[in-house]
């Protein structure tokens, strides 16, 4: 069935694959459901793709709740009942919708609200009641609740605003009006906000985003997810949120064993939100992970954001004279293994997703999903065609972008476990690196990263007005 998705105006990019992850989460949750072609997408007449308002097919109604109910970005999904460019329009197209649908819908025994909103102009109280009296021609025989109704129902509009407060462009004015499926639940924000979390660290991630990851790795009970460079713990936090499993690692211990004290460290942070603690949390290195030989196929979900070397360089093990040769191994006495601090060296960001494509491909689970950012140039303010990293074992489903500045945007890639890790796989693997890193010596080598994020941006051909405002990094 066709529904009406209404977005939130946020993270354009991350809309519809949010919706697609989690329509294909919820359908293995049912029976004789078809996963072959889930979910189909349209644009109303005359719509901008970036236009909030979205015609999306899903399974089922249940299906179609579900999303709306743990989606970050969906405002709400609608049984659409008409649509049209004025009230006239619209009324015919409601009076011709389906009485069988309608009248479900309509019964004395029921209650119900209609809310009037709009996309890029303001309606007044007194002309929301106008357009609420103007459906006298929906037979409506409950009785009104606005508190707690059985059914909800909404009169939505979008005009032509112009073209420069930062809205996409309208062609034309549309008026839906459709019953509630689904509506979002946004008190997630400001429940986990960073600014309220007990113990965040420079790299902690957005509250937002770490619950758009969580459901693009399908985070929910029953699931182990890990996360390799945990930090302060803000991406496990999100999946624990579902009901997951959480597992992590990081190679500074200082994290994850000290924090800032006994009531400030990772720990903290979960009990603070009556999380489910992690499993374990480790310290590790993502270049010689410590899992025993022959362990394999462990996780569901491996969710992280690599360092890139802007806010916080890579390290691994081995310190720089260590990998150099200039001094050889050192055995750490046993009267100084409690407090002792290992040496750690640079880490590229290129030899760092080559790890963590490895990793995932020996640890996941087939069909097991692997969800990370990855940075990306953009010269002279645009995003030129762009090779994202490969591997034999996995396929890439989806990749977002979030502009950071007109410099520089990240992605966040998921891919999707479909083939099964082998020695040859790994020598394939190894192949399509020493290509990539080739292709973006430039780009992946150390500091260079740092350096075209922060250095002075003067001389630029970036022509400011060439970009809609809508797509900067405020969204």
């Amino acid at each position: 069935m066709w529904y009406l998705c209404v977005f939130y105006h946020r993270l354009l990019d991350y809309r519809r694959p949010e919706v697609e992850s989690l329509a294909e989460l919820f359908a293995t949750e049912e029976i004789n459901c078809e996963t072959s072609s889930l979910v189909e997408w349209r644009l109303p007449e005359k719509h901008h793709i970036d236009s909030p308002f979205h015609f999306v097919s899903l399974p089922s109604q249940d299906i179609a709740r579900k999303i709306a109910n743990r989606s970050l970005l969906v405002k709400g999904i609608y049984e659409l009942w008409g649509q049209g460019t004025d009230y006239e329009e619209l009324e015919k197209a409601i009076k011709e919708y389906p009485e069988d649908r309608k009248l479900l819908y309509l019964t004395e025994d029921s209650t119900f609200k209609i809310v009037v909103d709009s996309f890029g102009k303001v309606i007044s109280s007194e002309e929301q009641n106008e357009r609420i009296q103007g459906l006298t021609y929906i037979p409506f025989k409950g009785r009104v609740n606005l508190k707690k109704p059985d059914h909800k129902f909404w009169l939505m509009e979008t005009d032509d605003y112009g073209s420069n407060n930062g809205l996409p462009p309208v062609v034309q004015k549309t008026i839906f009006f459709g019953r509630e499926v689904g509506a979002a639940n946004r008190s997630l924000l400001p429940t986990y906000q960073l600014k309220s979390r007990k113990y965040l660290g420079p790299t902690a991630m957005d509250a937002e985003m770490a619950f758009l990851m969580a459901n693009q790795g399908h985070a929910g009970p029953g699931k182990l997810v890990y996360d390799p460079f945990v930090g302060t713990g803000s991406i496990l936090v999100a999946a624990a949120h579902f009901g997951a499993m959480t597992m992590g690692a990081d190679i500074d211990i200082r994290v994850v064993r000290d924090g800032r004290g006994p009531n400030c460290n990772v720990w903290t942070n979960f009990e603070q939100y009556n999380l489910s603690e992690p499993v374990g949390l480790l310290r590790a290195d993502n270049n010689l992970p410590p899992w025993r030989p022959g362990l394999k196929e462990m996780f569901d979900a491996i969710i992280c954001d690599p360092p890139y070397g802007v806010r916080a360089g890579g390290r691994k093990s081995g310190g720089r004279k260590l990998l150099k040769g200039a001094v050889g191994p050192y055995t750490v006495p046993d009267t100084k293994r409690e407090g002792h601090i290992p040496s750690t060296a640079p880490y590229s960001l290129a030899e760092c997703v080559h790890d963590l494509l490895d990793l995932s491909a020996k640890m996941l689970v087939m069909g097991g999903r692997l969800v990370y950012f990855y940075p990306v140039s953009r010269e002279d303010g645009v995003m030129n065609s762009v090779k994202y990293p490969e591997h034999p074992c996995f396929k890439l489903i989806s990749s977002c972008e979030q502009i950071l500045s007109s410099r520089y945007s990240r992605h966040l890639l998921t891919m999707v476990k479909v083939g099964v890790y082998t020695k040859e796989m790994e020598e394939v693997a190894r192949e399509r690196h020493r290509g990539f890193k080739e292709n973006h010596a430039k780009w992946l080598e150390e500091g260079n990263l740092h350096s075209a994020v922060f250095e002075s941006n003067e001389g630029s051909k970036l022509d400011r007005d060439s970009k809609p405002k809508y797509r900067g990094k405020y969204v």
